[in-house]
């Protein structure tokens, strides 16, 4: 068996080539066609630029079918140049063409970028595999400067982040898990390659999102380099590693696709956008799904590294499943899964609260950033006083629940910022309620 060498992280992931010719599109002809008739009667196209640009092919490839039209009359030339368009020659529907573009609509009302077909797809989705990003430290603790984190968390966490597998982060509330699902995002740093599309059996299945794709600057040009980038398919768009957040709204349902009645396409569910970046299923517990059925949803592309989905006519397909998924939860491990599933996460990372030493320097950083200076009465009236009545427990969003508080305060009664007992007491106030009985 062939060991794949790990490359490190921010390594340019190769770019997906552009399509030579339209034999290299791999797309059933008759589907390639009618989405360029559609999107030159809903875009009002009449010149092979604006055709190229609004399909995302190369100018050859859209020619080809510009003249496959011409060839069945459903396109012709107008005779006259596009003066608007660097005098380019402007082509129409003919009423052949205008017919067969209404009987594709009532298909399909898909058209613009043509789509990219599944099978080409899972040979970019190996070129930029998450399973093959090898973190360092310095980048992880890079990405994680900002947080005050126990030393050997990083030393757990490297690991589980450069396998690509799942992770299941676990400890009180309050104490960083979401912040810390972020930065293994931030230090992944590198970029791929996002289909506006895929095509399985016929079906178009739209994949970009903006929502959840963070579209890339382009790569400038070096006027000095003797060899020049060449272009990649921009049927792809090129983004950071995708990163889908979902908390307590989390159903099974998200995970299927998604059919659009009207437009007769299909929408790719969270896993599928979040392909090649990372998953995070946070609060898990909180879900109106039991959180047994929602990692029993996940054993086979764990497992596998692949999903299974279905399209409306109950046919199942395969789709590659690179992602990294990342569950977080409150409650132990134990308490919601049995140990089948347990055993299909592959690292168990246990989140803790700060010791004193570590919430004491959370605590000054939190004040020196927002301008409250500290007092040395109202840190000892806090730990001497305060958390004795909660056994010493501390917890990481804490500093800033309380600094926060004390500003609010001190912003009401018009006085500068300050730290004092009287207001530790106020601010504590909010932050934990006493027990009783509420009177009826």
């Amino acid at each position: 068996m062939t060991m794949q060498t790990p490359v490190p992280a921010r390594t340019r992931v190769t770019p997906p080539p552009a399509p030579a010719g339209l034999a290299d599109m791999q797309l059933p002809i008759t589907m390639m066609r009618d989405i360029l008739l559609k999107t030159c009667f809903r875009k009002s196209l009449s010149t092979l630029t604006e055709m190229a640009e609004s399909t995302c092919l190369p100018r050859n490839v859209v020619q080809e079918l510009i003249d496959l039209c011409r060839e069945q009359k459903l396109m012709e030339a107008m005779g006259t140049l596009h003066a608007g368009a660097g005098n380019e020659m402007a082509f129409q529907l003919t009423d052949a063409g205008k017919s067969r573009t209404q009987d594709a609509l009532a298909q399909s009302e898909y058209y613009g970028a043509m789509p990219v077909p599944l099978e080409v797809y899972r040979q970019q989705i190996k070129r930029q595999s998450i399973r093959d990003i090898q973190l360092t430290r310095k980048q992880l603790t890079d990405a994680m400067g900002h947080l005050v984190l126990p030393q050997d968390l990083l030393s757990n966490l490297g690991p589980a982040v450069s396998s690509g597998r799942s992770i299941l982060m676990y400890g009180p509330p309050g104490n960083g898990k979401s912040s810390i699902s972020n930065g293994i995002r931030d230090a992944m740093g590198d970029k791929i390659y996002v289909p506006l599309a895929i095509e399985y059996a016929g079906q178009v299945i739209t994949v970009y999102d903006p929502i959840v794709h963070s579209k890339a600057e382009a790569e400038a040009q070096d006027p000095n380099s003797l060899r020049r980038k060449k272009g990649f398919d921009t049927r792809y768009v090129r983004c950071d590693r995708p990163t889908v957040i979902t908390g307590g709204e989390l159903t099974l349902d998200m995970l299927d696709l998604t059919y659009n009645a009207t437009a007769r396409t299909y929408q790719a569910p969270l896993q599928l956008k979040a392909t090649g970046g990372i998953f995070i299923v946070d609060d898990l517990g909180r879900q109106q799904e039991p959180p047994q059925s929602l990692v029993n949803r996940w054993i086979v592309p764990l497992e596998e590294s692949k999903d299974i989905l279905a399209l409306q006519s109950g046919e199942k397909f395969e789709v590659p499943f690179d992602t990294l998924v990342v569950f977080s939860t409150n409650f132990h491990p134990n308490k919601i899964f049995d140990q089948a599933a347990l055993r299909r996460i592959f690292y168990k990372i246990k989140i803790d609260g700060p010791d004193q030493k570590n919430f004491l320097k959370i605590f000054s950083l939190v004040a020196k950033k927002k301008g409250m200076p500290l007092a040395e009465d109202a840190l000892v009236h806090l730990l001497h006083r305060k958390y004795p009545s909660i056994d010493n427990i501390y917890a990481n969003y804490q500093p800033v629940f309380l600094i926060d508080q004390m500003i609010s305060i001190c912003d009401f009664e018009g006085i500068p910022y300050q730290m004092t007992p009287e207001l530790i007491d106020r601010a504590w106030a909010n932050m934990f309620l006493k027990d009783e009985d509420i009177v009826k």
